[in-house]
């Protein structure tokens, strides 16, 4: 190969590297024109054509390639890339074995051959090609690559469930391992940490102990963490040398809370008799250590935390605690006065105030608001004086002193709390980084809840607008304090002003894994907010994670092996799964192909094209409903809300329950509205696919109105909002795309009715009377802003019905045009037409008028809705938002952006709601022109 040759090839690589495709295609045909059967430079050139988006160009060209079985590495690692980019991972596994075959004994060859089997989960595969690699060339690696594969096969595989083959599997890689030990051939910690590994999935805890006392894991694994020995312990129920080496590690550090949690665990079972009575004398032996814990040193959470959580332990096993432990509320008190000043001690003690009784609970609340000597004449000296004042707050209102208050009390709650935060501001929070939370930002958090608090006792967005004004003026001298972001969004979403909740949503910057754990809180809104452009970008850069970032979960999990990082192997493949079956992601991506096909505005053909690119399969289900993640962080808002008011794990299971629902509804409705689209295209009359998704859709709706599901309360200000599911029910999404389902059998067979005609432009009629009384109750309210998310969610889910409706009208007018024209073309009648006509079965031209007729009806609709957009009213701001800047020594300058800010983003988003809005409905009126 020449220079010149070597240096165009470099070129082609530095290209793709740079990401100039169109460079890179160009100079792979230069190296093709001379030398035309250059494997390599061909799976360039088809790099380079499928990253310009010519996926089936691109295909041709690597089917041709893979028909001349390529070896050389260069060719393969290139064709990797294209069907990585493809996801077409099994080729890859194709490729390496024709590659292995014509190269016996090729190590490279074999263990990329290895890594595809890998990348699919192949397990079975990848142990005969480690034992390959094995026999040809006897490294430890490849012999644990082999053992790897046969515990996986056991514990992640087909057969896994089954118990008989899951205990031949287990038993098989221990055997494996054992060959290894007794031969001394043991090389490093990971294989020996893997043999205990084995061993604990075998419930062989006693063998494991052993081993890691054993010579081999002393040499070899002389760091195991003391985790492993605490769970052996654990499981073997050896509860007094659990304890016993507890309580050395707890003398070594002394504020280890997850030691401390075992260390309670063993004292109450090791007091547990027989009949399951349980030994005050061993209790009391525990909260001896625990007291000689507290007083060998300085004051540290850790041991003063363990005697609160022995009394709940305690309580809950109906013990008498008070006369071991003494009063619970002092020992609460004296936690409060000795940990009150840090950020943690309200969630420390709020885990004990669950157990307490409501009497005991009001009486808490008052003594650590006495406690924390801050009053109306007294004010904090020092920010620790200051976060223990915010701290008994915090504990107040956990322990319910919020929640039977009257609306003046609320509001003269409020007052005091933004005066506080003032306060703190002014004299605690000045030369401050502007990374740093103000210490006094806490007073602000804890005002928005009282005023939500006010807000759903009035009725009235009042209140809201009031604890906005006041986040915004924090966000203003705290501007990275994510939890007054997150507050902000809150209130934003509650009052349908999209344009502030995405500017919250913009300012939380949240990145990577957290586009899933955190995506929710705004993107689960955007279909709702009549927004149908300005989500967009949104939707597109939380797919682009999902997309990019599988490439890297591939990754984690092949260095796992090649690296021999075993003990981290299942927990990348866990996060790998979690992420590919993440709820969140399969949501978005039903919902941004939804809103693809709801904008569409060209030409039939322009719009088909767009369809097709979307890659919906009506006949196939992708979505492994069996595996769904919820990884959702649902604790995201600071809580501190009354104890015993809210049950955050049920409404965590309702709220996953409900976000099934809506994934499976719009899933049915996508591949419902395809399945038409595709008929509609198709040269056949098979009506399989979408009589099968019409049965479904029908199916769904039913067993979803029998579940009866209610919505999760509204009660406070960090729950949940309420699931799009009851927006799907209330509107007549079922009825619509029942019967539009039905009209297009009907329509296909050529058996429709004037009635089935009605039927359809009723349902039409019906939602433009759904949009024209949510438009009215808008502008006959005082407080618009109040219902203004109702009003603009209908006005969403309307405008998205009629639009795929008539993208179904274009889709279905256009084939009955091309075969009226084909058949007027023809001289005289065709056999069939003359059939049809005898049967009384519709023409193709009867059909084409019909729809035509639809659209003419549908037309006028949109045009009314049009016209009735446009009378919306802007929601109205029922208050001056400067009173509320009087009350503290804000500057005028600063009054003045933080009321434009927020009055604007309201103004801007009605203008931009209706701007987009009657815009869609003008394309949509294009399509249907006929």
């Amino acid at each position: 190969m020449d220079s010149n040759f070597e240096r165009r090839l470099r070129l082609i690589y530095d290209a793709l590297d740079s990401n100039s495709n169109k460079k890179a295609l160009s100079e792979a045909d230069k190296v093709l024109k001379k030398h035309p059967k250059f494997l390599a430079a061909k799976a360039l050139k088809a790099l380079a054509i499928l990253r310009l988006g010519r996926e089936e160009e691109s295909n041709v060209l690597l089917d041709a390639i893979m028909k001349e079985k390529p070896v050389d590495d260069g060719t393969l690692q290139v064709l990797t890339f294209c069907f990585k980019e493809m996801e077409q991972l099994n080729k890859i596994c194709e490729m390496y074995n024709y590659a292995a075959k014509q190269t016996p004994g090729n190590e490279e060859i074999l263990a990329h051959l290895f890594m595809a089997y890998v990348n699919i989960d192949d397990f079975k595969a990848q142990q005969t090609v480690a034992l390959q690699l094995y026999k040809l060339h006897p490294k430890n690696p490849y012999y644990f690559w082999a053992v790897v594969s046969v515990f996986l096969q056991g514990v992640k595989g087909s057969e896994s469930i089954v118990p008989e083959k899951r205990k031949l599997f287990l038993s098989l890689a221990e055997k494996m391992v054992h060959k290894i030990i007794t031969e001394n051939k043991i090389e490093a910690e990971q294989e020996a940490q893997l043999y205990i590994r084995i061993l604990s999935e075998q419930a062989k805890y006693r063998e494991a102990l052993e081993f890691l006392d054993s010579s081999i894991a002393l040499k070899h694994f002389p760091g195991a963490p003391t985790s492993i020995r605490i769970d052996l312990l654990r499981n073997l129920k050896e509860w007094k040398t659990l304890q016993e080496l507890l309580e050395k590690l707890l003398k070594e550090d002394r504020d280890r809370w997850d030691y401390y949690q075992e260390y309670l665990n063993c004292s109450i079972e090791l007091s547990k008799s027989s009949d399951n009575e349980y030994s005050s004398t061993i209790i009391e032996e525990t909260h001896k250590s625990l007291c000689e814990l507290i007083n060998s040193g300085k004051p540290v959470r850790g041991p003063y935390l363990a005697r609160l959580e022995l009394y709940r332990l305690m309580r809950e096993l109906k013990l008498d605690a008070n006369k071991i432990l003494g009063n619970c509320n002092k020992l609460l008190i004296e936690y409060f006065n000795l940990f009150g000043d840090k950020f943690c001690c309200t969630n420390d003690i709020s885990m004990y105030i669950d157990s307490m009784q409501q009497d005991e609970r009001s009486n808490l609340a008052n003594i650590l608001i006495k406690e924390s000597a801050i009053n109306s004449t007294n004010l904090p000296k020092t920010k620790e004086e200051m976060q223990k004042h915010i701290t008994a707050l915090q504990l107040a209102r956990i322990c319910g002193a919020h929640k039977l208050l009257e609306s003046d009390h609320l509001l003269a709650l409020f007052t005091t709390l933004k005066l506080h935060y003032e306060h703190g501001l002014s004299n605690f929070g000045k030369d401050l980084l502007a990374t740093d939370m103000g210490p006094s930002d806490l007073y602000a958090l804890l005002a928005a809840n009282v005023m939500y608090d006010l807000s759903i006792k009035e009725q009235q967005s009042k209140p809201l607008l009031e604890a906005l004004a006041l986040l915004s003026y924090v966000l203003k001298n705290s501007p990275s304090n994510f939890h007054v972001k997150l507050f902000a969004l809150k209130i934003y979403q509650l009052l349908g002003c999209l344009t502030g909740a995405q500017e919250m949503y913009d300012l939380l910057d949240i990145k990577n894994i957290q586009l899933d754990s955190m995506g929710y809180i705004h993107c689960n809104y955007l279909p709702l907010s009549g927004r149908f452009n300005f989500g967009k970008p949104t939707y597109e850069a939380a797919l682009k994670f999902f997309t990019n970032s599988y490439k890297d979960r591939l990754a984690y999990i092949t260095m796992s092996y090649r690296f021999g990082t075993f003990s981290k192997l299942l927990e990348f493949m866990d996060f790998r799964d979690k992420l590919t079956n993440s709820i969140h992601y399969s949501i978005l991506s039903a919902e941004s192909l939804i809103l693809e096909i709801v904008g569409l505005n060209g030409t039939i053909n322009q719009n088909l094209n767009s369809f097709k690119l979307l890659g919906i399969n009506p006949q196939e289900d992708r979505t492994a409903w069996n595996e769904l993640s919820d990884n959702r962080d649902l604790s995201l808002l600071v809580r501190w809300d009354p104890i015993k008011e809210y049950d955050a794990k049920s409404d965590e299971k309702e709220s996953l329950s409900h976000e099934i629902e809506v994934l499976q509804i719009r899933l049915n409705l996508l591949r419902l509205v395809a399945s038409i689209v595709d008929l509609m295209n198709s040269s056949t009359s098979d009506t399989e696919t979408l009589d099968m998704l019409l049965e479904s859709f029908i199916g769904l709706y039913q067993r979803i109105k029998l579940m009866n599901y209610k919505p999760i309360s509204n009660k406070f200000l960090v729950n949940l909002l309420p699931s799009r599911l009851f927006l799907l029910l209330d509107l007549p999404y079922e009825q619509f795309f029942t019967d539009l389902s039905n009209f297009i059998l009907k329509l296909w067979n050529g058996l429709v009715s004037q009635e089935d005609k009605d039927n359809i432009n009723k349902n039409v009629d019906n939602c433009v009377n759904v949009l024209n009384s949510v438009i009215d109750e808008n502008n006959s309210k005082q407080d618009n802003m109040w219902c203004r998310k109702f009003v603009q969610e209908r006005i969403s889910a309307i405008v998205e019905i009629m639009s795929l409706y008539a993208f179904v009208l274009q889709v279905s007018h256009e084939r009955y045009l091309v075969i009226s024209q084909l058949n007027t073309s023809k001289k005289g009648k065709r056999k069939d037409q003359l059939e049809n006509e005898k049967s009384n079965v519709l023409n193709d031209r009867e059909r084409l008028a019909i729809v035509i007729d639809l659209m003419r009806h549908l037309k006028n609709c949109l045009q009314i809705s049009f016209n009735n957009i446009g009378n919306l009213k802007a929601p109205f701001i029922p208050v001056d938002l400067s009173d509320l800047m009087n009350d503290l020594s804000i500057k005028s300058d600063i009054q003045s952006t933080v009321y434009g800010d927020i009055t604007g983003h309201f103004k801007e988003n009605h203008v931009q709601l209706v701007n987009e809005i009657r815009c869609l409905i003008k394309d949509k009126i294009k399509l249907v022109n006929k």
